[in-house]
């Protein structure tokens, strides 16, 4: 095994993309191929004194308030939601998560660490009964649902760049006997709203963001005087960078992150112009590392029907392709979030207060 490692890995990246592609490569290479890449973005990230690694996040703060809210917002959105709702329900657990979840206990099932994260984010935002509640980016509405059945008289209010996901939630709504969750179709780069909120909620968008002074100016303008916004990122624990696509090894950016960050764990510390830090945590990656092993078992399970869904989403001769595609970002985010015990890649937990 450690030849054909050494042999893909003396390849030229556009081969062993080809072997990939074709379905050749087996698992364990590309995850350790994927540890290579890690390895590599950490000696790149990583810089040789304390002073200099300050210089260097502070030269990224300052390069994002020049930069628009936003980059890219179509084609992040086509790039994962482009597969019908049928397969992120087969793939997902029962709450459609698509991100971390919490395993208090190494028995814990993908439903139960679903739970067990909503749960942590409503104890952590002081939920209560009776609030209005704004979900920003609220995906196939998780949480919106979520606080909904548990807080049945508050009033929650989400907000999807996708009219796929709008109709998930309302269709789920009706399912469910649901009256107090509307869904609203937006961008949030562009996005005006005159509503105000006890509660605002942000649950892995700022990944997908750019300027964050601009983002929670905006954010902040939909806070009450006495309202609390939690926001859950995923980070490495000290550095900040771009995701970019400039090296052909940079495929995941290509194929599922364009225009995408990964902040620092304590990036938004420097955005306090409208909003002030009440409190701040942080999650050991180990959590999303397993939540994405989950993600990959239940696809692996499903297989058969995933590549009739691959065969209509992407075309017959595209199928194969996309499946290995989808497994292979699987493996890498259980890759990156696991790396050196979770302690490199990880998720910050930030609640403020409006200034």
């Amino acid at each position: 095994m450690e030849r054909i490692v050494e042999v893909a890995y003396g390849a030229s990246v556009k081969s062993v993309l080809t072997l990939l592609e074709k379905n050749l490569l087996p698992d364990v290479v590309i995850r350790l191929l994927t540890r290579l890449l890690l390895a590599g973005r950490l000696r790149s990230g990583y810089k040789p004194t304390a002073e200099l690694q300050l210089s260097d996040l502070l030269r990224f703060v300052n390069s994002i308030k020049e930069m628009p809210i936003a980059i890219n917002t179509e084609k992040p959105k086509t790039q994962h939601y482009e597969l019908p709702t049928a397969f992120f329900e087969l793939v997902l657990g029962r709450n459609i998560k698509y991100s971390s979840c919490y395993f208090p206990k190494d028995s814990s099932s993908l439903e139960e660490a679903e739970e067990a994260i909503l749960a942590l984010y409503c104890e952590r935002a002081n939920v209560e009964d009776g609030q209005s509640v704004l979900d920003v980016g609220c995906g196939w509405g998780s949480l919106s649902l979520y606080i909904a059945r548990k807080y049945s008289n508050c009033k929650l209010t989400g907000l999807c760049n996708s009219k796929t996901q709008k109709a998930f939630i309302d269709d789920q709504c009706r399912k469910l006997g649901i009256q107090n969750v509307e869904i609203i179709v937006g961008d949030i780069s562009t996005f005006e709203h005159e509503g105000t909120y006890d509660r605002v909620f942000s649950i892995e968008m700022f990944e997908h963001m750019k300027n964050y002074g601009e983002l929670l100016k905006k954010i902040g303008s939909w806070m009450k005087e006495d309202s609390l916004l939690f926001v859950h990122y995923f980070c490495h624990k000290t550095f900040a960078y771009h995701f970019e696509d400039v090296r052909d090894d940079d495929w995941i950016t290509r194929y599922f992150f364009s225009g995408g960050t990964m902040p620092s764990a304590n990036l938004l510390l420097y955005f306090q112009d409208d909003v002030s830090i009440v409190d701040h945590w942080l999650l050991n990656g180990k959590h999303y590392a397993r939540t994405s092993e989950e993600w990959l078992k239940r696809m692996d399970k499903e297989i058969v029907a995933i590549k009739e869904i691959m065969k209509m989403t992407y075309g017959k001769e595209e199928a194969v392709k996309w499946m290995v595609y989808w497994r292979t970002f699987f493996m890498a985010v259980a890759e990156l979030f696991g790396y050196n015990n979770g302690e490199e890649w990880m998720i910050s937990h930030f609640l403020f207060k409006k200034k």
